[in-house]
Parts: structure tokens; sequence; C-alpha cells
């Protein structure tokens, strides 16, 4: 048993075929287990003709790829993926050297309606577990950096389902702020996650081993990057709290290519609240028309949760750029980028916007966050 099943939320029970996460985990269309076992090996030595081979050796037949099911489909592209950075890690363009990979991961894509390489669900929430772990290097770090990210995708799914329910209420009703303590409980899974990355995974290990594997491949013409940690969309978050109406350009933009990277389901999500009002800005507006010194109960509280679920996400993100900072820092960094495509100027940016959003909703209640009594009840 291992952290993410201690808090997955029985995902497999929702009809998503993407959440049937043991059923991918036990796939193995491709017959890739012993093959992908000896990929560490590979890449230590940096055996570019091994990686080749392997790669066109697992490449399936077109007809018999379509009919897969779903699943099925998933596993396949995490097995050719962990292949495919692995090439490009050691400076080979993979669609290049197999070129007959390419019909296949256009048809992959199209069956699993994702982009048409790997992601970071393929690495690590897809992934099997012990012996069958698809790993670009076998080492102890890279299982732990999997496992961060496998503990926070029940939280997100769960985070993401409150915030839904929370972007149909207005904070005058109680459900509101059930809504938001029900996110800021579910978010709390990333700084459980980031809190687990910093004690088990060093910067260095990060930016000079595992890094080179998450970059960019070419397909079709197209450049898709690697499972980046950051395709684990917290953004989506952001979206319904204050991201669609309180934003900056530079975050609109990462946004805008990071959504592509998402399931299904999420970049959805994102097209039903992306030009929404946020959580911020009803509260903002909610609080600019209470001519009292005491706000009503049940807005306070509103008021109370949001500041909540913005002091964790201001949290992880502060953790999160001590991380970025030291892995991309003079010294050790290889990429001026993080492995998402963000500099971290942006992260910091990010940081900024959601300080300044906490902030907002601190001072929108100020002195008034004091709860008015209800009629008939004496004043304190």
């Amino acid at each position: 048993m291992t952290l993410y099943d201690l808090v997955a939320p029985g995902l497999d029970e929702r009809g998503d075929p993407r959440y049937r996460i043991s059923d991918i985990r036990a796939a193995d269309p491709l017959g890739a287990d012993a093959l992908l076992a000896a990929l560490p090996g590979m890449n230590a030595d940096a055996d570019v003709a091994a990686l080749t081979v392997a790669l066109r050796t697992l490449v399936p037949d077109p007809d018999r790829a379509a009919e897969w099911s779903v699943v099925a489909a998933l596993a396949a592209m995490r097995d050719l993926g962990i292949l495919l950075g692995s090439l490009k890690r050691h400076g080979t363009q993979p669609v290049a050297a197999v070129p007959e990979v390419l019909p296949v991961l256009e048809l992959l894509g199209r069956r699993t309606d994702m982009v048409p390489r790997d992601t970071v669900h393929h690495y690590t929430t897809w992934n099997p577990l012990g012996p069958r772990q698809r790993m670009y290097t076998g080492h102890p770090m890279e299982a732990h950096l999997q496992e961060a990210v496998r503990m926070a995708f029940p939280g997100l799914v769960a985070a993401l389902d409150a915030c839904s329910r929370l972007a149909r209420l207005e904070p005058y009703d109680p459900g509101f702020a059930v809504a938001l303590d029900r996110t800021a409980h579910h978010v709390q899974s990333m700084v459980d996650s980031i809190d687990f990355t910093i004690a088990h995974v060093s910067p260095e290990f990060f930016a000079l081993t595992l890094r080179p594997y998450f970059e960019e491949i070419d397909v079709a013409g197209r450049d898709y990057l690697g499972p980046a940690a950051a395709q684990v969309p917290l953004w989506l978050v952001d979206v319904t709290l204050w991201q669609c109406d309180r934003s900056h350009s530079a975050y609109d933009e990462f946004l805008a290519d990071s959504v592509q990277y998402s399931l299904p389901s999420w970049r959805d999500f994102h097209a039903r609240h992306a030009g929404g009002v946020s959580a911020v800005s009803k509260l903002s507006a909610a609080v600019s028309w209470e001519n009292v010194d005491r706000l009503p109960p049940q807005l306070a509280a509103s008021a109370h949760a949001l500041g909540r679920v913005l002091r964790i996400l201001k949290t992880f993100r502060a953790r999160h750029i001590g991380i970025a900072r030291r892995a991309y820092s003079d010294d050790l960094r290889l990429y001026d980028e993080g492995s998402g495509g963000a500099p971290v100027d942006l992260l910091r940016s990010i940081l900024d916007l959601t300080r300044d959003n906490e902030t907002l909703v601190r001072r929108a209640t100020g002195t008034r966050s004091r709860v008015r009594p209800s009629a008939g009840t004496p004043a304190a």
C-alpha cells in the first residue's frame, strides 16, 4: 500500500475510464514489463542504439492499437512515452529515430482525448507500483517524486468537485463557505505533497539527473512538453477562486499552453469557469454592499473560509518556489525554464497574485469581520 492508496477517495468508481487507476496500472498491452525493467540501465549507459531498438520493438500495429480500450491506450502511451523521454534526454528526437511511432502516438492521443505523448498522469498516477514501476533512472528519489504527485492527485480531483459547486453559489449562501472548507481540506494534499518532496528529493538530483528526461519532443512538427509536475493543475483551483477575472497576462499565457496536458474533464472544467466571476470578486462585491461595522454571520464565514484556502495555496507556492530556486540556481541549473515551461520568475508572480488576493480578502473584511448580531440578540 502507498500513500496514494491511503488518500484516494474511490476514484475507480467514477465513470471516466481515466479514473480507473488500478486497471490502467495493471494493463500491459505492449508486453513492455521486461523491456522497461532494463530501461534505467540503458539510460545510465546513454545507449541510444538500445533505446531506439526498444522503442521500435514496442511500437504496435496501428490496426491493433485502434481496437484498444481507453484503459489499454493510456497504458500503451505510458510505456511508449518513457522511451520517448529517454531518447530525447540523450539528444535524439524519438519520432525522427523511429518514424513508425508517429501514427501510433497520434492514434493513442485521439483514442484517449489527450496530447500525442505521455503526461504527468502517465508517469505517476497510471504508473504500476512495485517491480513493474516504470522509471528513467531507477533511483529511490525518482520513485519518491512519482509518489509525491500520486499523493496530490485524489485531493485535486475532490477539490475541483468542490470548486464546481462553489462557482454556482454566492457568499451569502451557507454552501459557499462549506465548499471553500472542503476545497481547503483537499488542497492541503498539495502542501503535504511538496513537504514529502522536500524531505525525499534533493534539488541536485532533480536538476542534474531527472530534469533532462522531461524535455519537449517534436510530434508532427509540434513540440510537446514531458511529464512535468506542473501538469498537476493546481491552477484549476485558482480559476474559480481568483484567476478567471483577477489574473495577469503571463499567467494567462501559461494556462493557455498548460491546459492541453490536462484530462478531458479538467479541460472542460477550465472552459466552463475561465470566463466566470471568481470567489474573490463575489466576496468583494458582497462586502462592499455592507455599510455596517459587522458582517452578517454567513458572509463572515465565507470570508474566513476563502482566506483559509488562499493561505494554503500561498503556503504551497512559497515552498514550491524554494525548491525551484535551488534546482534552478546558477550553480545547478541546466535549463532556464522549469519542466512545465515556466521560468522561476513566473512562479514568483503567481505567488504574488495569490498573496494579493488573500490580502484583499483579509482587508475587505478587516474591522468588519466580526459577526453582525442576529435580530433580537443584544450587541456585545
